[in-house]
């Protein structure tokens, strides 16, 4: 494995350790978890901005796919070690169990999501299947449909539910891109199903895996499992919707004849420079290159010429897009700019 993957895979995976020592050992190990997931990346993300060196050179992506593999691997057992932990089967104290709750919402949210929203992006079906399931195990299966078929479709318009208008606030569109990327995604797979013959629905897989999945934590941890099951997923669910809500934020494509889009360009999405951050999230924030080429690997990506930057990190924006007026304040004349920039 080459240098590049190499500093992915040591960034994402040195939590792992921590959560399985902290499940049984509370105190230290847990607050390290979660000061990795927080303090370490904040610091990190300022101390590394700096150029780098060689920064045209072609990336290496060999084991990009295999590190994904190992990443969703280990999300499952972790998912049911976070349950298993949080539900109190481990013995820890209450106080342990609140940061257990939040350090592995936090590696669910931000690294286990954006493996599988890579892995859905594949063309190898095992390793789409895996971030498929990744999904499913969140409670968020139709993510899968809906960010393939609509998000980049019609990301920035009025048609994409995952893509924030100007004043929305966080919270009102959390709860539309819930609901509507749902609906979207069933009519985009009824559509499928009917063009290509298909016999079982992927919505049936979706729901159905999830209920499989929770029937898991209820056999191991009794119906607090379910519970802490359904609150981790919730909190990771509520980060990837806020990963949409920021990068897509009050920008919109111009619809020419009949309707159609234009082609996603550099300054269709709010992008991160920022490394460590980016490691940790497979280079997501880096993300209108994602979507100009959705099958370019991870290590891979960049950011454009002429793209639009965050003012700070993802993390920490997606911090300020908790309090709305300081979101509006920051980003509503960074959106007239990039507006009046295009006129």
């Amino acid at each position: 494995m080459k240098r590049t993957i190499l500093v992915f895979g040591v960034v994402t995976l040195l939590p792992v350790p921590l959560f399985v020592i902290g499940s049984f050992s509370g105190q230290a190990w847990l607050l390290a978890a979660f000061g990795y997931m927080t303090l370490l990346c904040y610091l990190l993300d300022v101390l590394l901005w700096l150029p780098r060196k060689n920064a045209d050179k072609k990336p290496d992506i060999s084991g990009a796919d295999a590190l994904s593999m190992v990443l969703a691997g280990f999300h499952f057992p972790l998912l049911y070690l976070g349950v298993l932990t949080i539900a109190g089967t481990t013995g820890l104290e209450y106080w342990e169990r609140a940061v257990a709750f939040f350090a592995f919402g936090l590696y669910f949210g931000q690294v286990s999501n954006s493996n599988a929203h890579e892995l859905i992006h594949r063309g190898n079906k095992l390793l789409h299947e895996l971030g498929k399931w990744v999904l499913i195990s969140l409670l968020f299966g139709h993510h899968t449909s809906a960010h393939l078929y609509v998000h980049h479709r019609f990301a920035c318009s009025d048609r994409d539910p995952n893509s924030a208008r100007k004043g929305e606030t966080f919270y009102q569109f959390a709860r539309r891109a819930w609901i509507e990327s749902f609906n979207e995604g069933l009519k985009a797979e009824d559509r499928r199903l009917v063009a290509q013959n298909q016999l079982l629905h992927p919505y049936v897989i979706y729901i159905g895996g999830s209920l499989l999945l929770l029937s898991i934590s209820l056999v191991i941890a009794g119906w607090w499992g379910v519970a802490t099951h359904i609150g981790l997923a919730a909190y990771a669910t509520m980060q990837l919707l806020m990963a949409d809500y920021v990068q897509h934020y009050g920008l919109r494509r111009r619809s020419g004849q009949e309707g159609k889009l234009e082609p996603f360009g550099p300054h269709h999405a709010w992008n991160s420079k920022h490394r460590f951050s980016g490691w940790l999230m497979l280079n997501a924030p880096k993300h209108s290159g994602h979507h100009m080429q959705p099958t370019v690997p991870y290590p891979a990506q960049t950011v454009p010429p002429n793209a639009l930057l965050l003012p700070r990190s993802l993390p920490i924006m997606s911090i300020v897009a908790l309090f709305p007026r300081r979101w509006r304040r920051v980003m509503d004349p960074l959106v007239d700019q990039a507006a009046e920039g295009l006129a």
